[in-house]
C-alpha cells in the first residue's frame, strides 16, 4: 500500500530524536523519509515573509525563532506533497504510535474524496462532530483548535493551498492548519487519534513565556485586527 509518501520532519542535528523516530517507526509498515528540518534559530536574517512589526500588533506577541523555523519546515513538506503529487503522511519527530497506524492510514486512503486535510494527533480533545466512519475510526470535524501539528494527512491540492495562502508568515503553524477562514480547508480528523505526542520539548518550535492577551493590549489587537480587515488588501484574520 505505498500510494503515499511519509516524512518526518526533524532537524538534523537532532540524532537522539532521530534514533527514537527509528525505533518507533517499525511498527508502521511504510517507507519513509526524514525531511531536515528549518532550524529557525540558526536563520541569518527573517524571512521576506514574516512582517515583524505587523505580527506583534495583529497577534500582540512576535513569533519565536522555533516557531518560524516550524512553520518553514511544513511548509518544505507541503512543497514536496506538491511535487511528488502522493497524498503525504507528515510527522513532527515528537510522535508516539498508540494504535494500528497502517490500517488507519489505508482507511484515510480509500475515504480520500471525503478530506483534502486530516489530522492524525492532538494536544487537546474538543468537541466534535462525525463525518463519516471506517472499520474502527471515525472522521470527524472538530468544534475548535485541539492544538500541534505531530502527524496529519495531506493531498497534493491541499498543500498547494497551504503553500498559496502563506504569503504572510504570521501564527504557529498548528493554528495555520485550523484556519479555515485563511486558506478554505477543513482541516478533518481520526478518533480515537493514532498518533500522540512525546512528552519532550520541541526542537522545532518553543513558546516560553507566553500568556494569554488580555485587557488593553486585547483590545488593542481587536482594533488593529479590524482595520486590517476593514482595509487590508489580504486580511490575516477575515470573518
Amino acid at each position: 500500500m505505498q500510494s503515499i509518501q511519509v516524512l518526518v520532519i526533524s532537524l538534523e542535528r537532532s540524532t537522539d530524536r532521530r534514533d527514537r523516530v527509528r525505533h518507533e517507526l517499525k511498527k508502521f509498515s511504510l517507507e519513509w523519509d526524514f525531511l531536515n528540518a528549518v532550524d529557525g534559530f540558526a536563520l541569518k536574517a527573517l524571512p521576506q515573509s514574516y512582517d515583524q512589526s505587523k505580527v506583534k500588533r495583529l497577534q500582540g506577541y512576535e513569533l519565536t525563532p522555533g516557531e518560524i523555523g516550524c512553520y518553514l519546515s511544513h511548509m518544505k513538506a507541503w512543497e514536496k506533497c506538491v511535487k511528488q503529487n502522493k497524498i503525504t503522511l507528515i510527522f513532527e519527530d515528537d510522535f508516539v504510535i498508540n494504535g494500528d497506524l497502517s490500517h488507519t492510514v489505508d482507511t484515510l486512503v480509500n475515504m480520500d474524496r471525503k478530506w483534502s486535510l486530516v489530522r492524525l494527533a492532538a494536544l487537546y480533545d474538543v468537541e466534535h462532530k462525525i463525518i463519516d466512519r471506517g472499520e474502527g475510526i471515525e472522521l470527524v470535524e472538530n468544534k475548535g483548535d485541539p492544538v500541534g501539528a505531530a502527524a496529519y494527512l495531506i493531498n497534493p491540492s491541499a498543500a498547494a493551498q497551504l503553500i498559496k495562502c502563506s504569503a504572510a508568515i504570521y501564527e504557529p503553524v498548528d493554528h495555520y492548519l485550523e484556519h479555515y477562514s485563511k486558506h478554505g480547508l477543513r482541516m478533518l480528523a481520526i478518533k480515537p487519534y493514532p498518533i500522540s505526542v512525546e512528552g519532550k520539548d520541541s526542537t522545532i518550535a518553543d513558546r516560553p513565556g507566553r500568556f494569554p492577551i488580555r485587557g488593553f493590549r486585547k483590545t488593542k489587537r481587536s482594533i488593529c485586527r479590524w482595520l486590517d480587515r476593514q482595509f487590508g488588501r489580504d486580511p490575516w484574520f477575515p470573518k
